[in-house]
């Protein structure tokens, strides 16, 4: 429910979201940031749950960092990174470039100690680049280029033979190209920005399990193995104006108006299954912002968006307003509302083939797929009180999501493959909570922050997961609480410290039998986890080479909180996983700039 920009433009769509953002090298990140709530009003559809932007580094100043770090997952399976920057600013300062490159590759991790893997192998190579141009002291030009080969393999751990001979296995090779520019001329309080944005995702894969000998279906699979091709393109071109007006009424505002054109364009296919998705999508959207200090005290940020989409038939209007009041130095108070919706149109889990019951699980679109519908409204209490040496301060805010004609995968039936399941509207659903989070810092050298979430993820009416089993009324995978807590000591600027504590509740999860553990179909409750990260880090300059050295170790998930009921064999229930991403990881690395 959530849309990932890069550079606040929303390229990271259909297919490259699938694998979240482990495929983004974290040395091309400046920083992220998030919004909760609907809103559409600037991001575009399927911001309905919330919105991730994803800056990338800017050249600032002549630098350059290398870093590497080896780590090893539970004594068993060794992942390395190494990652590298660097950056030139000429002497003017009106031109510049950043420039990233890193490699990483893990081994499989079989937890269960049954041959096949639940972390794949993965094998990433990715490299980029950040150029800025200012031709005039009101102009400037920003380019953005990176390319990701990524290649994943998971399932039965043997590389030795051709992927269609093991008994069950996943493979992956992706290319994937993203590529910006904008241009932005200033005159006066107004400023204009074009804008062109683009991304191609080029993936090679094989999902299948070998059938039994001595079968017809042997014979078939042999014939033809399920090797599948995927081709995913988005294009996103607009252009953008900023007004500035110091006399607006009681105050100032910020005029915003923007035009904008998505295209996204999906093949892909596997012969051997009949499966196939071949969608071409359209969207142009338009939107205007107001955003208006009426004086020091209140401001008010409203916006509406005008979106058509090939997809659906009426234009969807999505409004947008926040009223932020700073009642003095160190109290805020903000109340929020926004719409926003998400087209019936694929996404990257559609584009996601899983095992389960021996055989493999596919995913079409009803033919009559409505537009999800979303509607949220929050509120927050901010307060910071800054000390001589210290500051202190805490957030509380509430959250209310109603979503229409809610998206739901819903069981069909079966074919000689294996399950089917088909995305359809299902009845109203309701994500509501309240989200408390604190701080204090001492003086820079002792920080501590923490926060903890009470939420309900429930739909109007039971949904049914698993054909024969209940339907229930709970988001699945989605826990009811969760909570973070971090420590970070910095006694001098040589040494730092830092403990991450991370807890997510419960959530319930289907479950569906085929493997040898697991004989019926059902909706299991998971276990709490409490993951507790450590890192500690000395730095030191070598005066020949005038270069800063961190070295660094830690441990990631130390009391390792991790699932501990896998499915055994080739005809596991894929998805059947929860909790931490990893077990205990041990690492140490060494950073130079």
């Amino acid at each position: 429910y959530s849309q990932i920009l890069i550079n606040s433009r929303p390229i990271f769509r259909p297919m490259t979201g699938l694998y979240g953002m482990e495929q983004l090298p974290s040395n091309m990140i400046e920083r992220i940031e998030i919004v909760r709530g609907a809103g559409s009003s600037l991001y575009g559809s399927n911001a309905i749950g919330g919105t991730v932007n994803i800056i990338t580094k800017t050249p600032k100043k002549n630098n350059h960092e290398l870093d590497y770090n080896f780590n090893i997952i539970e004594k068993e399976s060794v992942d390395n990174n190494f990652n590298f920057n660097a950056t030139l600013v000429s002497e003017k300062r009106n031109y510049g470039t950043s420039f990233f490159a890193n490699r990483r590759k893990r081994d499989f991790f079989d937890a269960n100690k049954d041959n096949f893997s639940e972390i794949p192998l993965i094998d990433i190579k990715s490299l980029g680049s950040n150029i800025f141009y200012i031709p005039k002291y009101n102009q400037k030009i920003e380019l953005n280029l990176s390319y990701i080969k990524e290649y994943r393999f998971g399932g039965e751990m043997n590389q030795e033979i051709p992927v269609h001979l093991t008994k069950q296995a996943e493979e992956r090779t992706h290319d994937i190209i993203m590529s910006s520019i904008d241009y932005e001329i200033k005159i006066n309080n107004t400023s204009l920005t074009p804008y062109l944005a683009w991304q191609n995702t080029r993936r090679e894969h094989y999902t299948g399990i070998m059938p039994e000998e001595n079968t017809p279906e042997f014979d078939i699979f042999f014939k033809n193995p399920p090797y599948g091709t995927s081709n995913v393109s988005t294009l996103n071109m607009g252009f953008q104006v900023n007004h500035k007006l110091n006399n607006f009424l009681l105050g100032k505002n910020k005029i915003t108006l923007c035009a904008e054109y998505i295209y996204d364009n999906v093949l892909d296919e596997i012969p051997a299954y009949q499966y196939i998705i071949d969608q071409k999508t359209k969207n142009l959207g338009l939107f205007a912002q107001s955003d208006w200090d009426i004086n020091k005290k209140i401001n008010i940020l409203s916006g509406l968006r005008m979106d058509k989409h090939n997809f659906v038939e009426n234009i969807i209007l999505s409004p947008r307003v926040s009223l932020l009041y700073k009642k003095n130095k160190n109290i805020q108070l903000r109340l929020n509302y926004g719409k926003g919706f998400r087209a019936p149109q694929a996404f990257d889990t559609d584009l996601h083939i899983t095992f389960a019951g021996g055989g493999i699980s596919r995913i079409t679109l009803d033919p009559d797929l409505k537009p999800e519908l979303s509607q949220s409204i929050s509120s927050s209490i901010n307060y910071d009180k800054p000390m001589k040496k210290s500051i202190a301060g805490f957030t509380i805010e509430c959250f209310y999501n109603k979503l229409t004609n809610s998206f739901v995968l819903t069981p069909i039936g079966q074919d000689i493959y294996g399950d089917l399941f088909e995305k359809q509207n299902g009845d109203l659903s309701v994500v509501k909570g309240i989200t408390f989070e604190t701080r204090y810092n001492y003086d820079k050298k002792i920080q501590i922050e923490g926060g903890y979430t009470i939420q309900s993820s429930e739909f109007n009416e039971p949904v049914i997961y698993i054909e024969g089993t209940e339907g229930i009324n709970k988001f699945i995978r989605t826990p009811s609480n969760y909570g973070y807590s971090i420590l970070t000591l910095n006694p001098n600027n040589k040494w730092m410290l830092n403990l991450n504590y991370i807890y997510t509740g419960s959530m319930q999860v289907p479950h569906f039998a085929g493997s040898n553990n697991q004989s019926e179909d059902e909706i299991i409750t998971t276990d709490n986890f409490s993951e507790l990260n450590i890192k500690l880090s000395y730095s030191f300059l070598m005066k020949k080479n005038k270069s800063n050295y961190e070295i660094y170790t830690g441990v990631k998930n130390l009391f390792n909180s991790y699932q501990n009921d896998f499915d055994v064999g080739r005809n596991r229930d894929s998805n059947y996983i929860y909790g931490p991403a990893t077990p205990r990881v041990f690492y140490i690395g060494l950073k130079i700039k």
